[in-house]
């Protein structure tokens, strides 16, 4: 049976095939070999350089959203708290991923230890979780501001941002636990090659000579919890903020308020299409060749954390003239 993919925790069915030749009979082995992408070996030092610059846009524009944030005691207001959540987790899942990557294309770091494999997979499948749920809390605060502003001041205050903020983490972390210590428990008789660039969960399952129906199930289940209700809570909240734009008197005033809400709905959609279309590829792109799902795979879970800083720094107001401040003083 076939886990059901799940987009944020990156369940997608990778085709996974290996010859004969790589089988051995060890079981539960100490270190797994990435192989990286295949098919495209001769090419990893080239394809190194936009990952590389991907990452260091990330550090840069991540780390830059969350000093300017702190230095700047006007946006210490809900939505910019959880704006620095989703900087502080856009940081941990690419950091997650892109080192390990990095060493495999430039130094054939291609070893990594079971546990440490298992590790990495805990955080990629936590942290994406986290996103997803920020992303939910970050929608339900631009209802409160949109479709009842009076009360957003008491609804929305410190300790219930904090308890959100607590609640969406707890969810990624308890929600994740079960993952890698049902792949722990499998014996490993296969091999210990995965093709691909990370440990993802089902490339990492696939290798036990076991029945991984538990895995697949819960799986199933988690894809549900997370991905589905997060979706659905973000569209219901933006149904009922379009149905209190609308009813504004002005044109002037129905595209101010909907430019408040616009950086959120930019970073919902470099968050989610990325990952629809890596869905769509894999479940039905039986033809597409492996290093282009591995690729996708990627993508999908790096592109948001270099675009979210710069779709808040590009059209948030107030992050922009902070961001700029300094260069308008030299200028002077």
């Amino acid at each position: 049976m076939q886990e059901t993919p799940f987009c944020l925790s990156v369940e997608h069915l990778l085709p996974f095939t290996m010859s004969d030749s790589n089988s051995t009979n060890f079981i539960n082995p100490s270190t797994f070999i990435l192989l990286g992408i295949p098919g495209l070996e001769a090419a990893h030092i080239w394809i190194s350089i936009p990952f590389c610059t991907v990452y260091a846009i990330t550090l840069l524009g991540n780390f830059t959203i969350l000093f300017i944030i702190k230095m700047e005691p006007s946006l210490h207001v809900p939505m910019y708290y959880f704006l620095c959540m989703l900087a502080i987790t856009d940081l941990v899942l690419s950091t997650s991923i892109l080192p390990k990557m990095l060493s495999i294309f430039w130094f054939y770091s291609r070893e990594i230890n079971f546990s440490a494999c298992l590790t990495q997979m805990y955080f990629i499948l936590s942290f994406s979780a986290i996103e997803s749920g920020i992303l939910v809390a970050m929608a339900f605060d631009r209802y409160v501001a949109i479709c009842d502003p009076l009360r957003h001041s008491t609804t929305l205050t410190n300790p219930v941002v904090a308890k959100i903020g607590l609640a969406v983490v707890l969810r990624g972390i308890m929600l994740i636990l079960p993952h890698p210590f049902l792949a722990r428990r499998w014996p490993y008789c296969r091999t210990n090659i995965i093709s691909h660039t990370y440990c993802e969960h089902i490339a990492v399952v696939k290798l036990a000579c076991a029945d991984i129906s538990l895995s697949s199930y819960y799986s199933l289940s988690v894809a549900f919890f997370v991905t589905a209700l997060d979706v659905f809570f973000i569209a219901l909240s933006y149904t009922q903020i379009l149905r209190a734009i609308f009813r504004l008197p002005t044109k002037e005033a129905r595209l101010k308020t909907f430019g408040t809400c616009g950086s959120h709905l930019c970073v919902i959609l470099a968050s989610y299409i990325p990952a629809l279309f890596s869905f769509l590829t894999h479940r039905f792109g039986h033809n597409v060749p492996l290093h282009f799902h591995i690729l996708m795979a990627n993508m999908y879970l790096l592109l948001p954390p270099v675009l979210n800083p710069i779709i808040y720094g590009a059209r948030n107001e107030q992050i922009r003239v902070r961001l700029l401040q300094p260069f308008a003083h030299k200028g002077t």
